[in-house]
């Protein structure tokens, strides 16, 4: 009888499997090529921003003389006159004082203003609460009115004043629409311990919620200080005095008609931006943060809630 054997077709070849050494190999060439890119790209933001800043900086310790024999060298001599001479001819001592209150006042009452308007919108606490932060959003764009403005200040004589200039720049809603957003963030339930516990609104808001908001409020403090230092156009037309102009108008005021002294006007330049550098160093860890967490429900529709129950749910008093 003839038998048969049966056999057994062979195993086709398995790949290989990369071993630990092949996937660190990989691992650190794609962290290698990732560090490139960012080499890259800081190299890029730093041409495009940091080597002005560097030149205008080299031009402020060159004399006048150095300056027009080379404009783009390195100061030969170095000086520092052009920063003392710009310090006492821009007045900068005085207006430097101007200037703080000018965009630290507008400023602390604008985001105070602007967290007790968006809190209760952003509840549902109004009704058509959604219409009324649509009209609020579409009203920062419209362009502002500066010779209706000048009408509206001399007629009510805050022209050429202290507290006039004040009241016209502490009115803004600059940081609103992310107040709403970045309140939506905060549970409602806050809110009914509040109530319980017998917190009254106005405690409620400075005690409860601006905590929760540091960085929404840093970040748009921020803006709006850098706004109201670096404002120009309106201490033109508004102040007159000399002894109420901010460091912006000082500085404006070393371009004359026929000739620029471009040292001094650097070192200037650099006086005034000082305080803003500083405050950008010390603050620069809630931007990111603040508007990040602002944006990131600022597009949604506004909760829908009961109208008026605004104070009914946080307690009534202080």
């Amino acid at each position: 009888m003839t038998t048969f054997q049966m056999t057994k077709a062979p195993k086709a070849p398995e790949a290989p499997q990369a071993t630990a050494p092949m996937l660190r190999r990989l691992v650190s060439g794609a962290r290698t090529r990732a560090a490139g890119v960012n080499l890259l790209c800081f190299a890029i933001a730093a041409g495009l921003f940091a080597l002005p800043l560097v030149y205008v900086l080299l031009q402020a310790f060159k004399t006048y003389t150095g300056f027009l024999q080379d404009p783009t060298g390195t100061p030969h001599p170095w000086t520092t006159e052009s920063f003392s001479a710009a310090w006492q001819q821009g007045h900068f001592g005085r207006e430097m004082v101007n200037s703080l209150i000018y965009a630290a006042v507008p400023d602390a009452i604008t985001l105070v203003l602007g967290v007790f308007l968006a809190f209760p919108i952003s509840r549902g606490y109004f009704k058509y609460s959604n219409g009324l932060y649509t009209f609020f959003i579409f009203s920062g764009f419209l362009p502002g009115g500066l010779i209706p403005l000048f009408i509206e200040a001399r007629t009510l004589h805050l022209y050429n004043s202290l507290i006039g200039y004040l009241i016209m720049t502490s009115l803004s809603g600059a940081g609103f629409f992310f107040f709403v957003g970045y309140i939506k963030g905060i549970p409602r339930e806050i809110d009914e311990a509040a109530a319980l516990d017998g917190c009254g609104y106005i405690r409620f808001i400075f005690t409860i919620v601006m905590p929760q908001m540091k960085p929404a409020l840093a970040t748009f403090g921020i803006f709006g200080f850098v706004h109201g230092w670096n404002n120009l156009i309106l201490p033109l037309v508004m102040l007159s005095d000399s002894a109420l102009w901010p460091v912006t108008r000082g500085l404006y005021s070393f371009f004359g008609q026929y000739s620029q002294n471009w040292p001094l006007i650097a070192a200037g330049t650099f006086i005034v931006a000082a305080p803003i550098m500083v405050l950008f160093i010390l603050l620069q860890r809630y931007l990111v943060e603040g508007v990040a967490g602002g944006a990131s429900f600022g597009t949604q529709g506004v909760a829908p809630g009961a109208s008026g129950a605004g104070g009914a749910e946080t307690g009534g008093g202080a």
